[in-house]
């Protein structure tokens, strides 16, 4: 049986009421999003703030150390205690964390909202990954998977200000994840997938090339990289991409679609993963464009 992690369950409220006053001059309570600072602590050896919602820290705290690469698997945590009377993560592993401060010395800035950091280069072992080659979506789930999202209640639609992750199994929703940083809400999505795997460890369980990601967020590199890094090889986005994070989803195979809303999207990297089964009329626009094609 494998050796899961003990892990509190600190959950925090996700709004907060406040006063304001709109454009009427009158005063009206409306709900924000509760961001928060939590540190984590690593063997009493101070690593990361992370700034966050605060829905599930203990996931990503753990999914948070499995994209930077500190460690490969939850096995090597012992515990993961999030107390929020100190906004702080303590993170006790089994062995220690090999030379963490040699890979910890480097710190890039990353394109996050809140300015996320990773450790490293960001391309470090990004030629190691390998997605299975059969994984892939088809058009119709991609709707479904759209739609899916657009009915789902959310801290976005109470209060604003948040970023949006889910994990798929084809059309079927398994994770919604809202934070102030698509970074975190990927991070913690990790960390669950992460438990889940290790928890089942059976052959009837979904393997992660069978999974879809979906974000609100933008296509960097990062978001990118960290999705293969979780074996995901179809990522789905209401927003674009950028170039590195093209450059960086054709180098590893990954099918990257974008400006997904309703009934359009754009599929910007590795086509051969998306099966067209549900294409939709042409508006006038595309027919007069394809008639003067010809």
């Amino acid at each position: 049986m494998p050796l899961l992690p003990q892990l509190t369950q600190a959950r925090a409220p996700l709004t907060r009421e406040v006063e304001v006053v709109n454009e009427h001059g009158a005063r009206e309570t409306i709900s924000i999003p509760a961001e928060r600072d939590l540190t984590v602590y690593v063997d009493k050896r101070e690593l990361v703030t992370l700034m966050t919602l605060g829905a599930q820290p203990e996931w990503l705290v753990l999914g948070y150390l499995l994209n930077q690469r500190l460690i490969a698997s939850v096995e090597e945590i012992e515990s993961i205690t999030v107390d929020w009377d100190v906004n702080a993560a303590s993170v006790k592993t089994r062995h220690g964390i090999d030379r963490i401060e040699e890979r910890t010395s480097k710190r890039v800035v990353t394109t996050g909202c809140g300015q996320g950091s990773v450790f490293g280069n960001l391309m470090d072992e990004i030629d190691s990954i390998r997605l299975p080659a059969e994984a892939g979506l088809r058009q119709s789930e991609l709707y479904a998977i759209v739609n899916a999202i657009r009915l789902k209640e959310s801290t976005y639609k109470s209060a604003g200000s948040v970023h949006a992750c889910a994990l798929f199994h084809g059309q079927e929703l398994q994770l919604f994840v809202e934070d102030v940083g698509r970074h975190n809400a990927v991070d913690t999505i990790a960390g669950w997938m992460a438990l889940q795997e290790d928890a089942t460890a059976s052959p009837a369980a979904p393997a992660a090339g069978e999974k879809i990601f979906y974000t609100t967020g933008r296509l960097t590199s990062e978001m990118v990289i960290k999705s293969a890094q979780m074996g995901v090889a179809v990522v789905v986005s209401r927003s674009g991409i950028t170039q590195m994070g093209l450059d960086v989803a054709l180098r590893v195979g990954l099918c990257a679609i974008g400006r997904a809303t309703h009934h359009r999207f754009l599929c910007y990297a590795n086509p051969q993963r998306l099966v067209l089964d549900a294409v939709p009329p042409a508006t006038p626009l595309a027919r007069e464009r394809s008639a003067a094609a010809s």
